[in-house]
Formats: C-alpha cells, structure tokens, sequence
C-alpha cells in the first residue's frame, strides 16, 4: 500500500522568517527546520538601523527604508519573496509587574478545565494600566486550588477557589503601532509577535537551564534586556535604558574621536577588565583632515569600557536581587547567561562572575543552527534573530500541526486543507475534507489582538 500526499504546497508554507528590528541594526532571516530539527538558513539580510532609538522608532520613514534594505538582501540571498514575518517587541517602553488574582467557580463538584483558566487569566487583562499603556502578555506562573498551594496543573483539580500568581508585561500602545506602520509600510504582514527576551531565551538557553533558574542579560545597542526563568517558567523581565551605543558614546568622548572610530576600537580592541592590558599597548588612530594619528593606550580604552558595563551590570544585578535572589539567604537562579552584541566585549564573563558572584557563560545561538549554517549567524549578535525564526516555525508547526495548507484559511471557523491519505486503487483522487479550527488560547488571542494593532497602525 502507497501513501500519497495530496497536497505539494511551496516550502513557504513551513518557511519562518524572523525580523529583528534593533537599535542599531535590522536583521530578517529565512529559515525551516531541518530532518533533525535544527533551524536550516536559507537567507538572511542585514542593515544598519537609522529612526530607532533605545528599540523605539523615533523616524518612520527611516525604520521603514532599512527595513526593506534588510528584507530585500534577504530576499536576494534565498530567492524566496518576504510576505509574512515574526517581530519581536522590546525597548525601554516594556515593563513588568506581578499580580495575583483569583475566580470563584459556580460548580465545585466539576474538576477544573482550561476555560476555567483562560477565565482567570482573561480577568487580569482588565487591570487598569497608566495612560497610553496596554497589557500584551499575562504569564501564569503557579495556581492555588482551595486551600492547595504551588499547584503547577490545575486542570482535572476539584476546587471552589481557582487562584494564581501571574508575571504581566506592559507596553506602551503607540510604540506598538509605530513598529506595524513600519511593517505594514514595508510591505510586509505579521505572521507572529513574541517578545525579544523569549525569542534570545529560545536561541540560547537550555531546557535544564530554565528549569534549575538562569538570569539570561541581552545586551543590545540601545537596552540591556533580562529575563529570568525558573522551574521552567519566565520569571521576571525587566529592560535597562543602556546598551553597547552608551559605551561606544564614552569611547567617542573619552578619547576625542569620531563615532565610527569608537565603535571599531571597542570591538577589536576592548576589554572589561583593564588589568589585562598593559600600559605600552597602543593603537594608533588616523588623523583627520590631515591632522597627526591620535594614539590611544588599551588600558585606558579598557578604563572607559569596565566603567560603563560596571554601571549597566549592577543595574542588572538589582533586578535579580528583586526577584528574590540574595548570596547570604539563598540562590534562587543557578547563573547568568550573556547574548546580545554586547556580549563579544573581551573578559565580559569575568567581569559578571566578579560583580554578581554567579557562574556565567557567553550564549550562542548555534545549538540550534543546522550544522551548515553561515558561521557569522553563530554570533551572540544574531541570538534575538534566530530565536524569532524558531517562534515563527514553531507557531506554524502548532497553527496546523500535521496537515499540509492548500488554501489560506480566510474563512475565520473553517479551514480547507488537504492531507495524506493513503491510496491503493486510484493514487489520483484528491481527497478535500473540513476541519474545524481549535478554539484560540490566551496566547494566540493576545497576539490576534497585537495583529489588530500593528495591522491597523497605518
């Protein structure tokens, strides 16, 4: 007996491309998940940022122009045309805040169900929030049934009370719909929203990692993100309004030379910890308009870099502290991990170890990479990219688990789609049948509802 796919759609079809739209640059790449699971690379494009600041748009027209520079190179580089991306959503607009919250259920004689949950968790969406500001995630992180404390799974449970603690992530709604008039805008629509720390967190944090508790810091070109998980579960996130920009401005300052002279000398010659270098080190800088070379010692160089990633590492470290963590009582994470673009700094890991007393390890998206995949993507630099495309497959792999997608699913109960079947007579019969679409969860309507946003933003 053969068995025959009715359906051959194009490889778009399980295609995910993932836009990370930073401060100081804009990466879109092409991928699919391999025979081993591994994210293949078909393309990817690269551009430098212009219109964001600290992952806000501050210039549309300009987010928009390196946007599609970034699309277009990607494009050129796959031979697949860009309709649908994966944004993530980060910048100093993003906060945080615990809440706890509870329903009474009429019937406690029926065991607990997910729209009991789904009930709970929708009542936290009403929480009045400050002006201009919008709740875009609600995280269970452990539910109380009666009188039955750190329940994990409710659901099947008898109880009256169906109690939870939940981490809540705000945004403001203008810089929302800034980032969709820039999508839109780009010719483009939004396939899936995720925010950037759980996109790094996917691309470079082991499944044991967030279930003992690690504190994952990305440190971008305008904010330095964290993420904390434990037992599994997203603990607390918390954005600081500095990042690798900040240091290349107190290169520049300190030392009396243009931007684009800082920022070569920080990622070829600097270092967190200034005892490595020695004071005859030194590195000439043209002059200009032919004015004599500057020169410039790499222990000073260092001095300007350890004092800058001090200030923003402490301000990290607080936040951990504010989840509960303290070296005296107990730990409650088992350590760091660093991504982001400034985590290539030289000696970074041993200045963390030394402020926060934590084991800490560089984090690299390339555990996920297929083995053939462009050395370059291996960078911490790319960590928030990568992470993006594996949401995006991973959300069509979950949209239509198991079936091959013959025709959009405009119809918003049903959808026409097309699946193996297995054939012994006739091979060529076509085989059409109706599915129902599952009923949306919290997370699926959070991000139908951030759609609404972005799509129109216009």
């Amino acid at each position: 007996m053969d068995t025959k796919y009715q359906s051959l759609e194009m490889e778009n079809n399980k295609i995910a491309v993932g836009l990370d739209i930073g401060t100081t640059k804009i990466v879109a790449i092409i991928g699919r998940k391999n025979e081993y699971g591994k994210v293949e690379v078909v393309g990817y494009g690269r551009s430098k940022s212009v219109g964001v600041k600290r992952g806000v748009v501050t210039n549309i027209t300009q987010t928009i122009q390196s946007i599609q520079q970034a699309v277009e190179e990607a494009e050129a580089s796959s031979g697949i045309k860009i309709k649908e991306v994966t944004v993530g959503i980060a910048g100093q607009h993003i906060r945080s805040l615990h809440h706890s919250d509870y329903i009474t259920r009429p019937n406690s004689e029926v065991v607990i169900n997910a729209e009991d949950i789904e009930r709970l968790t929708s009542q936290v969406y009403k929480l009045g929030m400050m002006p201009g500001e919008e709740i875009i995630h609600v995280i269970p992180q452990e539910f109380k049934v009666d009188s039955e404390p750190n329940v994990t799974e409710p659901i099947g449970m008898y109880g009256g009370r169906l109690e939870a603690n939940f981490h809540v992530v705000v945004g403001q709604v203008a810089s929302i719909r800034n980032i969709g008039s820039c999508i839109t805008s780009s010719g483009l629509k939004l396939a899936n929203i995720t925010l950037e720390p759980l996109a790094s967190a996917d691309a470079v944090l082991s499944a044991e990692e967030k279930e003992a508790g690690v504190a994952l810091i990305d440190i971008g070109g305008g904010t330095t993100d964290l993420a904390i998980f434990k037992d599994g579960i997203i603990r607390h996130t918390a954005v600081i309004p500095f990042g690798g920009n900040v240091i290349t401005n107190d290169i520049k300052e300190g030392c009396a030379i243009i931007e684009k002279q800082a920022e070569l000398l920080k990622v070829k010659f600097g270092s967190a910890w200034p005892a490595e270098n020695k004071d005859s080190e030194i590195v000439s800088i043209p002059g200009l308009r032919g004015r004599e070379p500057k020169e410039i010692t790499l222990k000073n160089l260092s001095k300007i870099i350890h004092a800058r990633i001090t200030e923003i590492i402490e301000q990290v470290f607080q936040e951990i502290k504010k989840y509960g963590h303290d070296t005296k009582q107990g730990r409650l994470i088992a350590g760091i991990v660093i991504t982001g673009g400034g985590a290539q700094v030289k000696h970074l890991k041993q200045l963390v170890e030394y402020i926060t007393g934590m084991d800490t390890r560089i984090g690299f998206p390339n555990e996920h990479l297929a083995h053939d995949s462009d050395e370059e993507l291996s960078s911490p630099i790319f960590a928030t990219s990568v992470g993006l495309v594996m949401s995006g497959i991973e959300h069509i792999e979950q949209k239509y688990k198991g079936v091959e997608i013959s025709t959009p699913p405009d119809d918003e109960k049903k959808v026409e789609i097309k699946v193996p079947v297995e054939v012994e007579a006739k091979p060529e019969e076509e085989v059409t049948v109706k599915l129902e679409k599952k009923n949306k969860g919290i997370f699926e309507r959070w991000t139908d509802k951030l759609k609404d946003f972005l799509e129109n933003a216009e």
